[in-house]
């Protein structure tokens, strides 16, 4: 199964297009840029607890039959935070400090 690729940050819904090198994704494929993630979220996911890394980009190209951007498309349905952003705030500040692989 492929990445959804989601199309926005949930966090200030600045669009991430699919070749986009500001996307950052959990292990759940929660998406926001790379601003949020260092200024706001202190890379800890608000939705799961655990870090982010960046968002692979799909070929556009089809290198090997059936797998490009064209032959399976990126999502273009947005996504937002369940949480007020001063609940993120206060979830992030109580575990920022833990190494995302113990969290």
């Amino acid at each position: 199964m492929a990445l959804s690729l989601r199309p926005n940050c949930e966090y200030c819904d600045k669009d991430l297009p699919p070749k986009s090198t500001e996307a950052r994704i959990c292990t759940y494929e929660c998406t926001f840029c790379a601003h949020c993630v260092d200024d706001h979220l202190s890379n800890v996911c608000p939705n799961c607890g655990g870090g982010f890394v960046p968002r692979p980009i799909r070929p556009a190209r089809e290198w090997r039959p059936g797998l490009s951007l064209a032959k399976r498309p990126a999502s273009n349905e947005r996504v937002h935070l369940s949480y007020s952003k001063e609940e993120v705030a206060g979830f992030a500040a109580k575990i920022r400090d833990i190494p995302p692989e113990q969290r």
